[in-house]
C-alpha cells in the first residue's frame, strides 16, 4: 500500500484530547475499529512510549493496517474479532486496563471503497455489505427473504426512514419478478417509492434505507450495546474514551452509556459524596462535537461525525 485511501476524520482532536492521558509514559490504547490505521498510526507516532492494540472484524482491515503499521513494531498488537470482545482481547494480551479507547463507528473507507462489497449505493455493485467478508447473511438475503413487518422494521429503526412501509411494499412486489442481486436495482427501485419532493430536503433516497440494511447485515446497534460497558470496564483511572459516531442511533447510545457514568449516585440533599457513589465519568466534550466547514471540504466523510469523549475520574460500579 503506497499511499493510505482515507483521511481520518478529526484527527487533530482525537490527538489533542488522547494527549493529557498518553504524554510521556508508558500506555496502552485500544482502537476498537482499526480500519486503515490512519488514528493509530498518528497515535503511535505522537506517542513512542505508546502500546497500540487494533480489533477490527474485516481481515482485510487487519492486513492492511498490519502493513501500515509496520514500522512502529512490536508496540503494536492486531486482532481480528468485533469490538464487543474489548475486554477479552485486552485481556489475552496480559493488560488490566488500558489509558485509551478509540471507537470510530460506521462503515470504513477500505469498505467503502471497495465497490464489489455493496456498500455505497453510487455505484452498482452486489447487495453484500457484510463487514467480514464471507461470514453471515448479505443484503441481499435480507431483501430476498424478510417479511414484509420485519423489512419495514429495519428501515424505520435502523434507517429512521419514513416511507419504509412503501418501501417494503415495493420490494416484496419487486422480488417476485426476480431476486435482488445488485444495488442498481434497488436505487432504481427507491428513486420511484421515496417522493420528489422529500429527495430534495432529504438526500439522496437509497441512504437511509442502505444505512439500515448494513446495521441489520452486521448487527451494528447490538454490537455497539454490548461494546460499550465493555470499553469503559477496561479504562484504567485517568484513560479516556473517545467516540466517533456517523448517525444518531449510535450517537444516542453513546450519549446515554456517557451521561449515565457521569452522574452521582448520592442521594440529594446529601452535604457529602457517598463513597463508592461519585460519577464514574468527566465528561470531556460539551454534547457532540461536529467537523469544521474546513474539515468537511477537506474529507466529506467527515459531515456526519459526532465525536464525545469522556475520562475515567471513579472506580467501575
Amino acid at each position: 500500500m503506497d499511499q493510505p485511501r482515507h483521511v481520518p476524520v478529526l484527527l487533530d482532536r482525537v490527538l489533542e484530547l488522547f494527549a493529557p492521558a498518553l504524554e510521556g509514559r508508558p500506555a496502552v490504547v485500544v482502537d476498537t475499529t482499526l480500519g486503515m490505521g490512519g488514528h493509530s498510526d498518528a497515535l503511535l507516532s505522537a506517542h513512542p512510549e505508546l502500546t497500540l492494540i487494533g480489533l477490527d472484524r474485516d481481515p482485510q482491515a487487519i492486513e492492511m493496517a498490519g502493513k501500515r503499521l509496520a514500522r512502529h513494531g512490536d508496540r503494536v498488537h492486531l486482532v481480528n474479532v468485533t469490538y464487543d470482545h474489548i475486554d477479552e482481547a485486552v485481556a489475552d494480551l496480559g493488560h488490566s486496563h488500558v489509558d485509551g479507547v478509540l471507537m470510530d463507528l460506521g462503515v470504513s473507507s477500505l469498505q467503502l471503497d471497495e465497490e464489489e462489497r455493496g456498500f455505497a449505493y453510487s455505484k452498482d455493485a452486489p447487495l453484500d455489505m457484510r463487514m467480514s467478508k464471507g461470514t453471515g447473511m448479505t443484503a441481499a438475503d435480507v431483501l430476498n427473504t424478510y417479511a414484509h413487518g420485519d423489512l419495514a422494521r429495519i428501515l424505520s429503526t435502523y434507517g429512521e426512514e419514513r416511507f419504509a412501509g412503501k418501501i417494503a411494499s415495493a420490494v416484496l412486489k419487486e422480488r417476485e419478478k426476480a431476486p435482488f442481486t445488485n444495488s442498481g436495482r434497488l436505487v432504481e427501485l427507491l428513486y420511484n417509492v421515496v417522493p420528489a419532493a422529500s429527495r430534495r430536503t432529504g438526500g439522496h433516497p437509497a441512504k437511509r434505507t442502505f444505512q439500515a440494511l448494513r446495521i441489520e447485515v452486521n448487527g451494528e446497534l447490538e454490537s455497539l450495546r454490548l461494546a460499550l460497558p465493555a470499553a469503559l470496564g477496561v479504562l484504567g483511572m485517568g484513560g479516556r474514551i473517545v467516540v466517533e459516531s456517523y448517525q444518531s442511533l449510535e450517537d444516542r447510545m453513546v450519549k446515554h452509556a456517557f451521561a449515565e457514568l457521569a452522574k452521582s449516585r448520592t442521594p440529594p440533599g446529601l452535604p457529602v459524596e457517598l463513597p463508592g457513589h461519585g460519577p464514574e465519568l468527566r465528561l470531556l466534550t460539551k454534547g457532540a462535537e461536529l467537523a469544521s466547514e474546513q474539515e468537511i471540504e477537506d474529507n466529506p466523510r467527515a459531515a456526519p461525525v459526532r465525536l464525545r469523549a469522556a475520562e475515567r475520574i471513579g472506580e467501575p460500579r
